[in-house]
């Protein structure tokens, strides 16, 4: 246990570079209606640093255990099909969605797909990052929304 914690702290700080902070998390509209507009900038940053420590913490354990947070979770999949071609990801990839949207990979990797399915499920973290996984190969990288 106290090694799992030792994993954390050290984990923290990249955590937190990351962590793009509640407001923009939130639609204004959401922000404003949670009160949060009336918080000093030091108190949003103190909301920041706890919901990071949360979400390291103790939302993983919601995501197995808790009913309602599945639900949500569930409900914010994304399921569409990469255009053709496809043959993976390179690093700076742009997924062209049969839906519409665009998604560029924002985590650095690179995968070779051959195949001919390309499914797709696109979910965003606790953290308010996007990760999309090809279905067939079992792959997942980071993404962020371009259209």
């Amino acid at each position: 246990m106290r090694y799992l914690l030792i994993i954390l702290l050290l984990a923290f700080p990249a955590v937190a570079d990351d962590f793009p902070g509640i407001e923009k998390l939130m639609t204004p509209e959401e922000f404003k209606a949670a009160g949060l507009d009336k918080l000093s900038p030091g108190e949003r940053q103190a909301l920041d640093t706890w919901l990071v420590k949360f979400t390291a913490t103790e939302a993983p354990g919601l995501l197995q255990t808790n009913e309602n947070v599945q639900q949500v979770q569930d409900a914010h999949v994304i399921t569409a099909n990469v255009k053709q071609p496809f043959d993976g990801w390179d690093g700076s990839t742009l997924f062209y969605l049969d839906n519409g949207q665009v998604w560029r990979q924002r985590l650095a990797g690179r995968v070779v797909y051959n195949g001919e399915d390309t499914a797709v499920e696109i979910k965003k973290n606790f953290l308010g990052f996007y990760k999309l996984h090809h279905l067939a190969s079992g792959r997942s990288v980071g993404v962020t929304r371009v259209k």
